[in-house]
């Protein structure tokens, strides 16, 4: 990686960012602070050459002058484990280039009141932080028509002072908070197309996990609408983690089946056992340690607290389910702000929706189930979805690869 510049004359952009969670792991912080600073790397890759320094407890990052700040700002806001991260000026030790850099930093802003805030992480200085302060806060007083008020300013000017160098900067915009993906295991998530599975993939990927995603569609007896979404909602998903595996698990011969076959209560409870068992073996060729599902409950028939019991008992891994107790609007509400929201609202016919009964049964039981099941040939249905599963590969930044894959399963 290349050191920051010292220089006042920088010709690149420079960003501090800051870390909250990661902090807090003693010990094991080195490991976070690794895949943080990789997927930063990664998230920046396609804008031209950059680097990520560790830097006394923040990350410097610098990107080229030409990148506009807004495209920085949208894919720095999308890397877990960002607190917070602000453009920054850069200067040496000496106060007099501080002044130029503050400066630079205010260079065609008006403001009616500011505040500095100056921390020192590197104490080998003859100045205080209140010294270093009062000092730009006199220097600020003579170019800009202003006042300082400590308790409500308009402006606030951060000055860091740390051991290569000190750094400026005025605003500080929210990061996604949690843990870098990559540090919390290997998922594997049922994604249906609509409002919930998504937000529930994107809430474990928060804390750390790779989440692959699984789709079941019932093309040919449907069309391929549902399919298309679950592309999309994939890759807006991958620009959180820049890396998903997107399985395409044909299902409506499976259902079929289970029609044929059952009593008309059991099949919602049935087709989803039998997506629990296909995603199970998914899993184990992923190398992921458990299931993630959008699951709600009470929200539908398959939701209540039997029903999941008798569902989940099917699957060797655990079942996470970070939307259980969360309601409709809640969960509405971040799908809107992680970007799902429009995709998953559009009109498709979901597998769900093929050969559903009018009255489903919301309390099995094991035995009636398993009962209901001696009629299946649970063998042979798993093989035939497994031998019709189709694989994507989503990156991002995005690839020919996924492209080609695309049109292959149009095809």
């Amino acid at each position: 990686m290349v050191p920051a510049d010292r220089t006042t004359q920088d010709p690149r952009r420079h960003i501090v960012v800051h870390y909250g969670e990661l902090g807090l792991k003693g010990r094991n912080r080195p490991v976070f602070l690794h895949a943080l600073m990789r997927n930063l790397e990664r998230a920046l890759s396609s804008l031209g050459e950059g680097s990520v320094e560790q830097q006394s407890g923040r990350l410097l990052l610098t990107a080229p002058e030409s990148v506009p700040w807004g495209e920085l700002e949208e894919r720095l806001q999308q890397v877990f484990g960002v607190a917070n991260f602000s453009r920054c000026w850069t200067a040496p030790h000496d106060l007099e280039a501080v002044k130029q850099a503050v400066s630079r930093a205010l260079h065609g802003r008006s403001f009616a009141s500011f505040r500095i805030t100056a921390r020192r992480a590197f104490k080998e200085l003859p100045w205080g932080s209140q010294e270093i302060s009062r000092i730009l806060g006199t220097h600020v007083l003579e170019s800009h028509a202003t006042k300082v008020d400590l308790k409500n300013p308009e402006l606030v000017v951060h000055v860091e002072v740390i051991p290569r160098q000190t750094l400026i900067y005025v605003e500080k915009t929210a990061g996604a908070g949690g843990l870098p993906v990559g540090t919390g295991g290997t998922l594997l998530g049922l994604l249906s197309g609509g409002l919930d599975s998504p937000v529930a993939a994107y809430r474990m990927m928060k804390r750390g996990c790779q989440v692959h995603v699984v789709h079941f569609h019932s093309y040919p007896f449907l069309d391929r609408a549902s399919q298309r979404k679950a592309q999309t909602l994939a890759r807006l998903l991958t620009q959180h983690q820049y890396h998903t595996k997107l399985c395409m698990v044909p299902f409506g011969e499976v259902q079929q089946r289970i029609v044929s076959a059952v009593p008309a209560p059991y099949r919602v409870v049935l087709y989803r056992r039998y997506m629990l068992r296909i995603a199970d073996a998914l899993a184990q060729q992923l190398g992921a340690q458990a299931l993630v599902t959008g699951e709600s409950l009470g929200q539908v028939a398959s939701q209540t607290l039997s029903n999941l019991s008798v569902i989940e008992a099917v699957s060797t891994l655990p079942v996470l389910r970070p939307l259980i107790g969360m309601d409709k609007a809640e969960i509405m509400e971040q799908a809107e702000a992680i970007g799902t929201y429009a995709t998953s609202i559009l009109p498709d016919q979901d597998c769900c929706t093929l050969f559903v009964p009018r009255r489903p049964a919301t309390r099995t039981t094991l035995p009636d189930i398993e009962a209901a099941e001696q009629a299946l040939d649970t063998p042979a249905l798993l093989q035939l979805a497994l031998e019709g599963t189709q694989w994507i590969t989503c990156d991002f930044p995005e690839t020919p690869a996924y492209a080609s894959s695309e049109a292959a399963l149009e095809a």
